[in-house]
């Protein structure tokens, strides 16, 4: 198997043209389609990218030489010569999931096949916007990543669900750990060596269940997050929706009740 630091080189590329620009984005295509759809054949690969079956062929037998694609053997159904069926590698790399409350931190490690394979849940935590609790979370990864029996390398991201306002696009958290200039995504990234994705949890949690929870077939969902306080993750037509503002779903911020009672975000 080829190392992370050359099979994202390549992926990440901006000097390829040509030929070589086409296959890198088809192998990406690839690959994307196999983790939404699973294991599947030349065939349908063939079919669904309108591309020869030969190159698909070329494409995928490279893929395995990467170590992201196994090929899965013999099809168990069907008539006449079956054909062999590819999905992803799922210890090829690693991702790690944040799901950061008030008082506790659940941290869970999937692999490359979106299982969820290691889970550490309910770790002490104490949310405040202040830098010693962002240290706190800092040395609560750090513990998770030195106790998995795979090398850091090999895992690709850190998607950290947090709640209040977070731009997602940018990175930034605008309710905590915002005393810095910098997004958090990045001062996170920096300070744990691995690529970090930042959202807030209840777009997260909405997401999540879109994918691999309670929601079966369905396109436009809502999901409400009651906890610390009242949130709301939107989807439509299978995509998260953000609105223009970036922060919609913000559910718990609709005034109900005329009176003066202040919100421990500061809003009555």
């Amino acid at each position: 198997m080829s190392d992370r630091s050359t099979i994202f080189e390549d992926f990440n590329s901006d000097t390829l043209t040509g030929v070589a620009y086409k296959n890198l984005q088809l192998k990406k295509q690839i690959l994307v389609y196999i983790a939404n759809m699973g294991n599947t054949t030349i065939t349908d690969l063939s079919k669904e990218f309108n591309v020869s079956t030969p190159k698909i062929n070329d494409l995928v037998l490279e893929l395995i030489r990467d170590g992201l694609i196994r090929d899965y053997g013999k099809t168990v159904s069907g008539v006449g010569r079956r054909p062999n069926m590819y999905g992803l590698e799922p210890d090829s790399f690693f991702f790690i999931g944040i799901e950061v409350k008030q008082a506790y931190v659940n941290i869970g490690l999937m692999d490359f096949q979106k299982n969820l394979i290691h889970t550490a849940d309910k770790l002490s935590y104490t949310l405040d916007n202040t830098p010693e609790s962002l240290e706190q979370l800092y040395r609560i990864i750090n513990d998770f990543i030195a106790s998995l029996s795979i090398r850091p390398e090999k895992i690709l991201g850190i998607g950290i669900n947090l709640s209040g306002r977070v731009n997602h696009t940018t990175g930034y958290s605008y309710s905590y750990f915002n005393f810095d200039d910098a997004p958090l995504s990045e001062i996170i990234e920096k300070k744990i060596g691995i690529y970090t994705y930042l959202e807030n949890d209840s777009r997260g949690m909405a997401y999540g269940e879109f994918c691999c929870g309670v929601v079966n077939g369905e396109k436009n969902v809502l999901f409400i997050n009651i906890d610390y306080g009242i949130g709301m993750g939107i989807q439509i037509n299978g995509q998260l929706y953000y609105g223009k503002s970036g922060f919609a779903g913000e559910f718990g911020h609709i005034p109900i009740f005329d009176n003066e009672i202040l919100c421990h975000c500061g809003k009555k």
